[in-house]
């Protein structure tokens, strides 16, 4: 289908092009060439596209996504070999139920067109339909599986971060805003090691196998306690060197304990699951390197007040210790010997009062609780529920009784026999009827024309 349109667009180009030397050739031959604009020049080639390709539905990849602030969408949509720049204007946009995001497979549906000041072509986009998951996440979950089925991700074979590292490695860009987050977080909480920063790229080309290269650099120079690989957030394009299989497994090979903090807490890569613990962000990893020292700090410093605290607490230990032994000397005299005598009645006695208070209140408790639990199972309280459901059940039965019926506005016909006559068509042409009301009874008869009616 796209080599037929091409052969139209081209035999429309063609005939264009003939069609104008034809002008020229019928041109007096002492006329110069006629030149046209670039603006008239772009205003054909978009004549010829609009014409050519009219709406259709294109797949695609979206990529570079940008949503201004005036509710226009702007992306590109690629596939393995073009692109093609697409806008999605504000009306349409506010329509579609798709949320757009890199990496997401669409289908579009649009027309092509010019943007004539730039002499670009096009698709303005009208429809959105989400077309499964995109390349690169395709890509993503692929290799996951395959290097998790290795046993790459196991937990068994991850190495335990030391808590107080002396020197650290940070494998990033050296110009990026993460490794300054990184190193302000460091000397704000007073974080007393060696930092090293390790000069990578981290996007594009060559990245995964240079960031690759550095940690088996690090891990040669066997000076580093702890390693860090990562970046500031950016879309999965921006991130895809850290889910590159070369730099994954440089990552789970590596000897030197390793944290990846790549991008943003919703952002996740294989190199993630490779490392030896993951960090949300940079800033993150730079917490989590120095809470242990900043814990340790904090225990020095509760410790030196600790030691305060006890010898303090000695020095007036020792002081009540020795005003202890003078008032022990003080007791030892007779006097003091008699008073305690004294003392020791009168304690005697008001714990034997406070004993046997005690005891009497335990036992009303006791009283008091075989009283609920007799009154609960006394046959007065069920039969008090008995009558309460039985009450119920006579209202019940009242508003369901005729009485109540005919209370609301209803008559009940009956024979001469006092039966209640249901149907019209049992009632025969003279017939004696009976017409029961709420407050009293009127005997009359059937009256066949009034039935007709």
């Amino acid at each position: 289908m796209a080599g037929r349109e091409e052969d139209d667009l081209f035999s429309m180009a063609a005939a264009a092009a003939a069609a104008a030397e034809e002008e020229e050739n019928a041109a007096p031959a002492n006329d110069a060439p006629r030149a046209i604009s670039v603006t008239e020049f772009t205003r054909r080639v978009k004549g010829v596209l609009a014409q050519a390709f009219p709406p259709c539905w294109v797949r695609g990849e979206i990529s570079n996504l940008r949503a201004q602030a005036s509710g226009h969408v702007y992306f590109v949509l690629k596939d393995a070999g073009a692109q093609v720049s697409a806008v999605l204007f504000r009306g349409d946009a506010a329509r579609q139920s798709v949320v757009l995001r890199d990496g997401l497979q669409v289908l579009v549906f649009g027309q092509v067109t010019v943007y004539e000041a730039r002499g670009q072509y096009q698709i303005v986009v009208r429809d959105v339909i989400e077309d499964g998951v995109g390349r690169l996440q395709r890509e993503f979950e692929a290799l996951k599986r395959r290097l998790a089925a290795e046993g790459l991700f196991d937990n068994a074979r991850k190495a335990a971060i030391p808590p107080m590292p002396a020197t650290v490695g940070f494998v990033t860009s050296p110009t990026g805003a993460a490794v300054q987050d990184f190193i302000r977080i460091l000397k704000r909480r007073g974080w007393r090691g060696r930092l090293i920063v390790l000069p990578a790229k981290v996007q594009g080309e060559g990245a995964a196998e240079e960031m690759a290269g550095m940690l088996r650099v690090a891990e040669k120079t066997g000076i580093f306690d702890l390693l860090v690989i990562g970046r500031g957030g950016g879309s999965l394009e921006d991130l895809w060197a850290f889910n590159e299989e070369t730099l994954v497994r440089a990552v789970a090979a590596c000897g030197v304990p390793v944290i990846s903090a790549v991008g943003h807490e919703i952002d996740f890569t294989l190199c993630d699951f490779a490392a030896d613990l993951r960090a949300e962000t940079p800033s993150g990893a730079a917490e989590l390197i120095s809470s242990h020292f900043v814990n340790r700090m904090e225990r020095v410093a509760r410790a030196g007040e600790a030691l305060r605290e006890i010898a303090t607490a000695r020095v007036d230990r020792a002081r009540d210790h020795m005003e202890n032994m003078r008032s022990h000397l003080r007791l030892l005299s007779p006097s003091a010997q008699i008073e305690q005598g004294y003392l020791r009645i009168d304690d005697a006695g008001n714990r034997l009062g406070a004993a046997l208070q005690q005891g009497v209140s335990t036992k009303r408790r006791q009283l008091a609780v075989a009283q609920s639990a007799f009154a609960a199972r006394s046959p007065e309280t069920r039969v008090q529920i008995a009558s309460q459901r039985l009450l119920g059940l006579w209202k019940r039965l009242q508003a369901a009784s005729p009485e109540s019926v005919l209370h609301r506005g209803f008559v009940i016909m009956r024979n001469e026999a006092g039966a209640p006559i249901s149907r019209r068509a049992g009632i025969a042409d003279g017939q004696p009827l009976v017409a029961e009301f709420a407050d009293g009874s009127v005997r009359m008869n059937a009256d066949s024309n009034a039935r007709s009616r």
